[in-house]
């Protein structure tokens, strides 16, 4: 497909003209919704059964078990192609699902089985973003890159409104078989748009060995200062700002505002609806962002957003703070994936994703202690704690990368 004209406005569906891209965006549209709707369900569920914070938080750490696996996720997608590979994840969501839709539906279900499970899922679901951004960057021309990755990011968001509100809503009706039936069929119809997508041309020849592969993939991260510190601030702001809008929204909403399961799909949703203005605005303008400085300007905006949010207990103005917070999350993030994949060429874009992806490392690790802290000084003083590190370990990464992420002619901004 032809790159647009110089200085033509690129279009909201310009993406939609590659025959793969039409099959891609509903694929990952129903995984995102299937995925959301399991974290909203699994994690009510474990609060409810065992009324505990510590133990809602070590089932959300359990679903990024698998991250030091994403490099290695990364080498497949540069050996047998981000198409082939993402067939075979979603199978295997697929498969899981199935077995507690099976125990639901036989009356068997408890939180062990939903422990094993999740840790199951966590092999595996801490790569598909990155296998995901690898396929947009093989497919698209770069002066569509950031219009794509814009609208491939709002698969994620825009399933998070929805199966926040659906998966929420048929949980609290129908029980617990009905919401995981659901969930089934998402698997299985993104499966077979996921087969649609045409297969890739050619595998980049393989190396010595897969640990050759990730070493190469690590280096050339480590020696490029961007990357390295992209890679830095997403370690940040998983470990301190998504636990505070992801993992811990089910302890917020049923003990910090008294709300049931709805009003978590509404708080759920709220961050998500912000992500996909964000993605709508980041795809509407398209090439000519300078990615390095948005990313590091969203950055603190995000964290002082999540910093009001913390320190309000009326719904309706928490609500519109996630919402807020959802939107600048959105203008870091996508921005961060477009300079990672500009900057990793076709021979390194899956390892370096596949490396990105070890950054979702932070978020167990921050979701670990603050049902520690949560325990010992409240949420209020453990989220405002987040936050305020947040801000400062961001002021220390612009500070310390500011000649590669701030002059426009910098490599980060270019594209």
């Amino acid at each position: 497909m032809s790159g647009l004209s110089a200085g033509a406005r690129p279009s909201l569906l310009a993406p939609f003209g590659n025959r793969s891209f039409r099959f891609m965006w509903p694929a990952d549209l129903l995984t995102s919704w299937a995925f959301e709707t399991e974290t909203l369900i699994l994690g009510w569920y474990v609060l409810v059964e065992t009324q505990s914070v510590l133990a809602l938080t070590m089932f959300a750490a359990l679903q990024f078990t698998g991250t030091l696996l994403s490099p290695l996720f990364g080498v497949a997608s540069d050996r047998i192609g981000a198409r082939n590979l993402l067939c075979l994840m979603r199978g295997f969501y697929g498969v899981q699902a199935s077995c507690l839709a099976a125990f639901a539906v036989l009356d068997i279900l408890t939180p062990v089985h939903v422990f094993a499970i999740g840790f199951c899922m966590g092999w595996v679901r801490p790569s598909d973003l990155a296998i995901r951004n690898t396929l947009v960057g093989s497919m698209m021309p770069a002066d569509q890159l950031m219009g794509a990755m814009g609208i491939s990011r709002t698969t994620q968001d825009s399933a998070r409104i929805a199966g926040a509100l659906a998966g929420a809503g048929i949980f609290a009706l129908l029980g617990m078989a009905a919401a995981y039936g659901m969930v089934v069929a998402f698997y299985a119809v993104s499966l077979a748009l996921t087969l649609g997508i045409e297969r890739p041309a050619r595998a980049i020849a393989a190396a010595v060995s897969p640990l050759r592969d990730v070493r190469d993939g690590l280096a050339y991260v480590w020696t490029t200062p961007r990357l390295l510190a992209a890679m830095v601030l997403a370690f940040l702001v998983n470990f301190c700002a998504f636990p505070l809008s992801g993992g811990l929204l089910p302890y917020v909403a049923r003990d910090v505002y008294g709300l049931d399961q709805s009003g978590l799909g509404f708080m759920s949703a709220a961050f998500a609806f912000g992500g996909v203005l964000g993605s709508i605005s980041l795809s509407t303008v398209g090439r000519g962002i300078a990615a390095g400085r948005i990313m590091m300007i969203f950055a603190f905006v995000w964290y002082g957003l999540l910093l009001a949010y913390a320190n309000t207990d009326v719904p309706v103005a928490g609500i519109a703070l996630l919402m807020m917070a959802g939107f600048a999350q959105s203008l870091c993030m996508v921005p961060m994936a477009v300079m990672l994949l500009r900057s990793s060429g076709d021979r390194f874009r899956g390892r370096v994703m596949g490396v990105r992806m070890l950054a979702v490392y932070g978020m167990p690790l921050g979701l670990l202690l603050a049902g520690v802290l949560i325990r010992q000084f409240g949420f209020v003083a453990t989220a405002t704690g987040y936050c305020a590190f947040g801000l400062i370990a961001s002021l220390a990464i612009a500070r310390f990368w500011w000649a590669h992420l701030w002059p426009r002619a910098a490599a980060a901004n270019l594209g």
